[in-house]
């Protein structure tokens, strides 16, 4: 019954030192550091979109659940405080499916040190949806945003791309650290998570800027796993295809000036093995494949929720 996972809830969701108020009541109040500025996103995730609840672990599943929602907040290079947790829970079996959930996502609330600040929890005969909203803090102006980069800005990627589905997109990890690491030693002027594919939220990275998007294809950094994918389907499309358009990467994309990064990898060597620069944001609108001094027209690719008229 509502009644008993919700008293379980409140009996397993642990304390938080900047959680006043957690489940249990109309609202959960937060404390948040003084002078910081909040940031909040939110993520729906349903089963046979996101997920299959025949196939993978529940347990993965809430990891997934909250990681898309962290790997946003660190494209803002915000902390993450709190998570507001709301389940639609298939009728047959939604309790003992809810805490499997949650040991998955309270693992991975605990590793970035955030708070379960509440949330909601209906049943119906429908599939499993889980809709996370999840709350961090910036100090004011060190916030990245997508509208920043400028014209000349070196395209910079962490990690590589593609094949995700072969496992990586369950079970990835937010890049947090490494973005609020990266906001302390080099100025980023603009920023976006790869989630629907790389070429497709560079695009809208570039469009929130009014600038356009040049790229080298041959720097793209493609995974292990795009490759394998590529072999395994032998439908034509490339390794290269995958890591431009397959999503669910979870990287970074990131804008900064050249200068300033030939300073940074000068003085932080070892980043050079985990950032990649992929070409130049550009005063010609649009996305651009660079071949020697030509440039291509390059159609953005990933994944969009179709919806009918």
């Amino acid at each position: 019954m509502e009644n008993d996972l919700l008293r379980w809830f409140r009996a397993t969701l642990p304390s938080h030192k900047q959680l006043l108020l957690g489940a249990g009541d109309d609202a959960a109040i937060l404390k948040l550091t003084d002078g910081t500025q909040l940031v909040a996103t939110t993520d729906m995730l349903m089963d046979g979109v996101d997920f299959r609840v025949s196939e993978h672990d529940p347990a993965e599943i809430g990891h997934k659940a909250l990681a898309v929602n962290l790997s946003d907040l660190a494209a803002m290079a915000a902390r993450p405080v709190a998570a507001l947790v709301s389940l639609c829970l298939p009728r047959s079996g939604g309790e003992a499916l809810a805490k499997e959930l949650y040991s998955g996502l309270l693992s991975t609330a605990a590793q970035y040190n955030m708070a379960i600040a509440g949330g909601d929890t209906n049943s119906w005969d429908g599939p499993l949806v889980i809709s996370i909203t999840a709350l961090g803090e910036v100090q004011p102006g060190r916030e990245w945003r997508r509208s920043g980069a400028r014209p000349g800005d070196r395209i910079l990627v962490t990690g590589d791309f593609g094949g995700s589905i072969l496992g990586w997109h369950l079970m990835f990890q937010p890049l947090v650290e490494q973005a609020l690491w990266l906001a302390e030693h080099l100025s980023v002027h603009a920023a976006i998570d790869v989630s629907d594919g790389l070429s497709l939220d560079l695009a809208r990275l570039a469009e929130a800027s009014g600038v356009g998007a040049c790229i080298h294809l041959e720097r793209v950094p493609i995974s292990y796993h795009a490759r394998l994918l590529a072999s395994q389907r032998d439908d034509g499309v490339t390794p290269l295809e995958h890591a431009l358009g397959d999503g669910e990467d979870f990287q970074l994309i990131l804008a900064a000036d050249g200068a300033e990064v030939d300073r940074f990898f000068a003085e932080h060597p070892q980043w050079k093995e985990r950032l990649t620069s992929i070409g130049r944001f550009s005063a010609i609108q649009g996305l651009w494949s660079v071949q020697g001094a030509e440039l291509t027209p390059l159609a953005p690719r990933g994944w969009e929720h179709r919806l009918d008229p």
